[in-house]
């Protein structure tokens, strides 16, 4: 497929910045990633290894992390989301699902978008509109659901921060904040290699995680 002209500044500058000029659409991505991950703000910041699985032409996540004191697994699935957690990879701690974890599952799914760029271009479920030179909101919708991101470009066109309202637990709606940055040349396309993750709530901002990738697989429409 070849570029076309975005009419939404900075959202042009984007994509003719991070896709080449001929492109294929990525159906499919295998990412791993290492990093740190805390499960509350007071908590001990714990090293994680983590296994992803994305789809685009719906979407579909599965996601495995592991630290030395749990295995949790993450996913979105037939529009539906689900966390859940084990302590020692053996002991049942979280089982979480429902409205509010679907929410939370497809923005998670949306925000990683980033790395696998082809999935945030127009189309009948995803719009852009331009807010101002280095800002734009990104809206998606599926599943009878409407999510957004305020999205964030640096000086160059690239996508630093993306911010949204998600529910961090039932029945609360917090401020999610997602920055990115480190970008690299993978497959032609340039990619994020670098995402923080954090709360932005009233005593104070709680950074969760803080994640590098490692490899990532890209299957491609033909």
């Amino acid at each position: 497929m070849s570029k076309t002209h975005f009419i939404q500044s900075p959202v042009d500058r984007y994509f003719n910045l991070v896709l080449p000029e001929n492109y294929a659409l990525i159906k499919g991505v295998k990412l791993t990633h290492s990093g740190f991950f805390k499960s509350s703000q007071k908590g001990e910041r714990m090293k994680i290894k983590g296994e992803q699985y994305f789809k685009t032409e719906i979407p579909e996540f599965q996601w495995t992390g592991k630290t030395k004191l749990f295995k949790a697994k993450d996913a979105y699935v037939m529009g539906r989301g689900q966390l859940k957690v084990k302590l020692l990879g053996i002991i049942p701690i979280v089982n979480a699902k429902g409205p509010h974890v679907d929410q939370a599952e497809l923005l998670r799914w949306l925000a990683e978008s980033i790395w696998f760029p082809t999935n945030l271009l127009p189309s009948d479920h995803l719009h852009w509109s331009a807010v101002d030179a280095h800002t734009a909101k990104l809206t998606y919708s599926y599943n009878d659901m409407d999510i957004f991101y305020i999205v964030r470009f640096d000086e160059k066109g690239l996508i630093t921060e993306l911010e949204t309202e998600r529910y961090m637990a039932k029945g609360r709606m917090e401020k999610w904040i997602g920055q990115v940055s480190d970008y690299k040349e993978f497959d032609g396309m340039l990619i994020p290699y670098h995402i923080k993750a954090l709360w932005r709530l009233e005593e104070g901002d709680f950074q969760y995680v803080d994640f590098y990738v490692d490899t990532l697989k890209y299957e491609y429409e033909k």
